[in-house]
């Protein structure tokens, strides 16, 4: 069974459903995590915030938070995460920032990468991550990343 089914299988069982904030990943993880059939029932959505401003804008991370720490941050990665699933009506959020490259960003190193996951309690579980490779493989190993945290935060409560 895939990640992406189990994390299905979870929340499906206890009526529970996610939604997606993405900026580097722009929407594979929602991708992802609709391959499996049936996933309209637990996957309200997703938002694509992929300019700075919009993560403010659509999801409520704090203006000043960005200016002072950029864009590809963990405390930015939580705020995506309880934002979207504010937003969205959902019982769990995922947050997702990082560098893919191939240059730095705000001085941040590429393969940088920033999930997060908050549920019902409202605290998100941040974890920050190192890839190496091009684009493609850093965007890959991020979706890989953001499935295994969602499937170990939500499994702990079944």
């Amino acid at each position: 069974m895939s990640v992406a089914a189990e994390v299905h299988r979870a929340l499906l069982a206890r009526g529970e459903t996610i939604s997606t904030a993405e900026s580097m990943t722009a929407g594979l993880l929602g991708a992802a995590l609709t391959q499996t059939a049936g996933a309209s029932a637990t996957y309200r959505g997703g938002v694509i915030v992929y300019a700075t401003d919009l993560k403010s804008r659509l999801i409520g991370v704090d203006p000043e938070l960005l200016a002072a720490r950029g864009a590809v941050d963990p405390e930015v990665a939580a705020a995506l995460a309880r934002g979207v699933r504010e937003r969205l009506s959902s019982t769990w959020g995922v947050g997702l920032t990082g560098v893919a490259g191939p240059d730095r960003q705000d001085g941040t190193a590429v393969g940088t990468v920033f999930i997060a996951v908050a549920g019902p309690d409202g605290t998100p579980h941040a974890s920050a991550y190192r890839f190496d490779g091009d684009r493609a493989e850093i965007r890959s190993a991020a979706v890989d990343a953001a499935l295994n945290c969602i499937n170990d935060v939500v499994g702990e409560r079944e």
